[in-house]
């Protein structure tokens, strides 16, 4: 079971029963049935509970976006504590994965594990804030020395 139910199961010109809607999303009846009372509008006040598919699909999309958070500049997102986070002492390394792109890697002040936020290269610095980033320099390689 995933935390999130993907909203692209939803087939938005059927009218799907509470249970179908529990099958579909791999969810308890109940918590469909939470979902109505959180706001999850029904065709009808008649049993059995008839919801369409647009509007499954639209109240799983907003119940998605509720739930994200965007990293500021200079945040980088704890996954333990799910939010996003100044790494401690406002110090990150810059790990490059490839010519364009790398990874910011801090630590997080109130768990402290290790945190990552993928960035682009050449978009580092609106990522950055107040963050003190090293860069670590071109390492030799065996062949090399």
């Amino acid at each position: 079971m995933t935390r999130h139910s993907n909203y692209r199961r939803v087939k938005i010109h059927r009218s799907y029963t509470v249970e179908e809607i529990a099958r579909l999303m791999n969810v308890h009846k109940n918590t469909v049935r939470n979902w109505v009372k959180q706001g999850l509008q029904t065709i009808d006040r008649q049993k059995p509970i008839l919801i369409l598919g647009s509007t499954l699909s639209c109240f799983l999309q907003d119940r998605r976006q509720r739930g994200r958070k965007r990293c500021a500049p200079g945040e980088i997102y704890c996954v333990k504590c799910r939010a996003p986070v100044q790494p401690a002492g406002d110090m990150a390394d810059y790990r490059p994965i490839n010519a364009t792109s790398g990874t910011l890697m801090g630590i997080c002040p109130m768990c402290e594990i290790i945190i990552y936020r993928r960035v682009n290269g050449a978009r580092l610095d609106e990522c950055l804030g107040k963050l003190q980033v090293t860069i670590p320099r071109d390492q030799l390689h065996i062949g090399d020395s």
